[in-house]
């Protein structure tokens, strides 16, 4: 899978044919930096453009080592060579970042450095020097070994249908169908298997945050989820902010909901709505099932999205060319997917389980618009603007599902079918939320409260999960599959925090969505123009350049929820 092209950019301080095997290799590249004399402004630009070139081999050759162990989680090789780059090169690279890092901000010339260039940049040197404790190295490595174990823990869970293995993505398509007996006995087997790995991945869970309490008092925090916070550089908002967000959610979103599972539960003639009645057709319609093969899902669509812009079909094409895509479920792989930006050759990698659903192709379109933004910011010659904070990565994302709509006709050629797949789009766009906010309130109580047992973690996820669930959904006698769901969510053990962005950037996208109705031509436009900024800007910056604000409030929330309600009265 690895591309074998050339870079995009001429490399200036790594020779060609630089490759990483061991330490020594990478070590006389940091020992140059570090030792190199710099006696002018000119001089310590240079040397960071130098620094940023061999970041970016680095973070190539580590972000292939990490798509080799999620493509096959059974290659012990793939599983070698990453552990190998995680123990090995890892701590000796985190220990000369921070002495380069304070060899930046104690140059006579750092504070003359073009804000307009270099203002990002340099606020996120800063901020790392400042949370660094040399104490960490080993807990940080630890904690990136351990939290893999839970993909591998679901790559390899799979329930018998019909004489059949299937993975539980696979599986989880069958919650679609119109028997809702079967519904019924596939949900329960869903989540009896996933039961059977709850006492691993609570101690899993148990292990790391231990191990990342220990990183946030190492660096002087209180909590991690302070530490946390500064760690992801999260200079535009704050934790009261979260629960701003939270509270708008609960007062403005939640309520529409509430209508919305009314409706189906009308609609479906059943006395109670149960969690596996909520993805079925509400009038006994067949599944959507918008493409048959790999091959299918990725020309229809590079043909949608060209018709919003002929560049974005390019891309797809670019990466099918290159061969830097995996999209199908399969045993072994690991659950999940995602846009794997190589900050050095350019050309991102999208990863995926697709089975051949209309969440498949969702799922497609949202890491298309990861995969966009990467291209659009390949320019750039510092890391740091094109490594974008989540807000504004996930805003690129999340809006490409919905820009897209319009033209799902590619996928769909019976108007009905296009109907039902809009509908179910812009209801998705709504029902992100308040999981969102569950996932997020559940991490700020579990690294604020470090030394909770195992019951009063049960009750408060308990708790939160029932505030923000619909009243209208039954789940009475399914309480022990909801009291450990939120172990579905890899990105509590992988990514902590890592969780929130994408609530925001959904609110972000509807309003970029709301304008592209008035004006697409003008949307699309501005949509780009953000999307190129890459991160050199601050996040409110990013927002107001696609045409949106930056916003929580419930009043806003409550804007953009009515809009999307009116949309969906139109539909159904």
């Amino acid at each position: 899978m690895r591309a074998t092209d050339e870079p995009n950019k001429k490399a200036e301080f790594i020779p060609p044919g630089f490759s990483i095997s061991d330490w020594n290799s990478i070590a006389r590249f940091y020992d140059e930096l570090a030792e190199r004399d710099i006696s002018s402004l000119s001089d310590l630009e240079q040397w960071i453009y130098d620094r940023n070139e061999l970041e970016a081999y680095i973070g190539e050759d580590f972000s292939w080592r990490y798509i080799s162990i999620t493509c096959d989680s059974s290659d012990e090789a793939s599983l070698a060579a990453y552990q190998y780059a995680l123990k090995e090169l890892l701590p000796h690279v985190s220990s000369y970042e921070h002495l380069l890092n304070e060899k930046l901000v104690n140059n006579q010339f750092f504070e003359q450095l073009p804000s307009e260039q270099f203002g990002i940049y340099c606020r996120s040197v800063k901020n790392a020097v400042e949370i660094f404790n040399e104490k960490n190295i080993p807990l940080t490595t630890e904690v990136q070994l351990k939290a893999k174990e839970h993909g591998r823990i679901f790559s390899e869970m799979t329930i018998g249908v019909k004489g059949m293995q299937m993975t539980l993505q696979k599986a989880g398509t069958l919650l679609e169908e119109n028997d809702r007996d079967s519904r019924k006995k596939i949900y329960k087997k869903i989540n009896e298997r996933i039961l059977q790995d709850t006492g691993s991945l609570e101690r899993l869970f148990d292990g790391l945050l231990a191990k990342r309490h220990q990183v946030a008092l190492n660096a002087n925090f209180d909590n991690f989820r302070d530490y946390r916070f500064k760690a992801l550089g999260r200079f535009d908002y704050s934790v009261s902010d979260c629960f701003d967000f939270y509270d708008a959610i609960y007062h403005e979103i939640l309520p529409i909901l509430d209508e919305l599972n009314h409706y189906r539960k009308e609609k479906l003639n059943v006395e109670t709505l149960k969690p596996w009645d909520l993805h079925v057709d509400v009038d006994g319609r067949s599944p959507l099932r918008p493409f048959e093969s790999m091959d299918e899902l990725l020309e229809k669509s590079i043909a949608c999205v060209s018709r919003l812009d002929d560049s974005f079909g390019e891309y797809l094409r670019e990466l099918k060319r290159l061969n830097h895509l995996d999209l199908e479920s399969r045993k072994g792989k690991r659950p999940g997917g995602y846009n794997m930006p190589l900050p050095r050759t350019g050309a991102p990698f999208i990863f995926m389980n697709a089975t051949n659903s209309l969440n498949d192709m969702r799922t497609f379109l949202h890491e298309s618009g990861h995969a966009f933004h990467s291209f659009l910011t390949n320019d750039y010659k510092l890391n740091t603007s094109k490594r974008v904070p989540s807000e504004v990565a996930e805003l690129a994302a999340m809006t490409m599902e919905l820009l897209t709509m319009d033209h799902w006709d590619v996928f769909f050629d019976n108007e009905d079918d296009l109907r039902r797949a809009k509908i179910n789009q812009l209801e998705t766009s709504l029902k992100v939320l308040p999981w969102v906010a569950t996932i997020d309130k559940f991490q700020h109580w579990l690294y604020v409260n470090p030394t909770h047992s195992p019951e009063e973690r049960k009750n408060t996820w308990m708790a939160i999960l029932k505030e923000f669930s619909s009243k209208e959904i039954d789940t009475e006698g399914l309480e022990r599959y909801s009291e450990f769901i939120w172990h579905k969510q890899l990105h509590i053990f992988e990514v902590p925090f890592y969780y929130i962005e994408y609530g925001m950037a959904q609110l972000g996208a509807i309003a970029i969505w709301k304008q592209y109705r008035e004006n697409p031509q003008k949307t699309i436009q501005n949509y780009i123009s953000a999307l190129k900024l890459g991160y050199t800007r601050p996040i409110g910056e990013i927002y107001e350049a696609a045409g949106i604000a930056f916003d929580f409030s419930r009043a806003y929330v409550a804007e953009l929820g009515d809009f999307i309600k009116k949309e969906l009265k139109t539909l159904l």
